[in-house]
């Protein structure tokens, strides 16, 4: 006969809400106590009943993790990182749900039944109504990326525009007084964001912003090849002698339409981006960049859900973590 919660108890001298709680990897439970009753639980080969324990607790065991879309706007770095943080807190205790919001025609499928708790990584105020659904059906919920601006939520975000004023001033600092920008999709947050931090480090250095230096691109390769297209595609005397990319991806797109129009980086113009993706390291020249803490922040947030799960707050919090500028050799120095 296999053990049981109980036996672990009794040999531990504790209640089976401690085990229960230990095995669950609760932040409630002392370092040593969970240390014993883990070791007491090894030596029973005690195996989980997770059917039965779901119907115990009535929970489904499973932790949705929502993006405002999977396919637009989400680069395959951006994906993996957050996946990869979730993944290291949550381990193999609950069922990992990967979702769009943009899948969904309406949300009568997610309700407390089915999700124990939802973490979601937000761009857009479209949001809102997949948040408003979540706390109606009184699913823990953590909102990462965006600040929502409810105090009532709690919220973990990567701070953009202050990453986005000092890569901006970095360029400035450089000599480059002509800075172009490639936006990111419309109505997201993150390229609010990141535009705010650049006019505000233009406007601190006395620089004019031209209309025309303000492409709109959709965080991805193709949209950041085309905006750099337009650019050089000015009189040498107006256009940019540096490129303010707002995604990596879109830098990464820049960089390859400079290189078939004959132009060197950073000699003839200077590329930056942001997020600091794996292959920013690898671009010809490496890419400047700003580094945000997307797996950090994704660890946070499961850390946070699954205490939530075990002990529901009505509380919210805002937490908002620091960028950090990566100088790599695609910004020239102009004299």
């Amino acid at each position: 006969m296999s053990a049981t919660i109980k036996d672990i108890a009794k040999l531990a001298k504790v209640s089976h809400m401690t085990v229960s709680r230990a095995l669950n990897n609760s932040p409630l439970i002392k370092e040593e106590t969970k240390r014993k009753i883990l070791e007491i639980a090894e030596r029973l080969n005690y195996v989980p009943n997770y059917n039965a324990k779901s119907l115990v607790l009535q929970r489904s065991h499973t932790i949705g993790l929502f993006f405002t879309s999977m396919v637009q706007g989400t680069s395959s770095s951006f994906l993996a990182e957050a996946i990869r943080g979730v993944g290291q807190e949550v381990g193999v205790q609950y069922n990992l749900f990967l979702r769009g919001i943009d899948d969904f025609q309406e949300f009568s499928s997610i309700h407390h039944r089915r999700f124990d708790g939802i973490l979601l990584m937000s761009q857009s105020e479209r949001d809102d109504t997949f948040i408003r659904h979540v706390r109606e059906q009184e699913i823990p919920l953590v909102v990462l990326n965006r600040n929502v601006g409810d105090p009532g939520i709690v919220n973990f975000v990567s701070n953009d525009r202050e990453g986005a004023y000092e890569l901006t001033r970095y360029l400035v600092e450089q000599g480059h007084t002509r800075i172009g920008l490639v936006e990111g999709i419309a109505g997201y947050k993150s390229t609010q964001e990141r535009k705010e931090g650049y006019l505000r480090a233009m406007t601190t250095a006395g620089l004019e912003v031209r209309e025309e230096w303000l492409i709109e691109g959709r965080y991805d390769v193709e949209s950041g090849y085309l905006a750099m297209g337009r650019l050089m595609a000015l009189s040498l005397e107006e256009r940019p002698t540096a490129v303010f990319c707002c995604n990596d991806d879109m830098a990464i797109g820049a960089m390859k339409a400079a290189a078939e129009a004959g132009l060197q980086i950073p000699a003839d113009v200077s590329v930056v981006g942001f997020d600091d993706i794996g292959f920013s390291h690898y671009t010809n020249p490496p890419l400047t960049t700003v580094q945000r803490p997307i797996e950090q922040l994704s660890r946070m947030g499961a850390r946070k859900i699954l205490e939530l799960i075990e002990e529901p707050s009505a509380g919210g919090e805002l937490v908002l973590l620091d960028t950090r500028l990566m100088c790599r050799e695609s910004v020239g120095t102009l004299r």
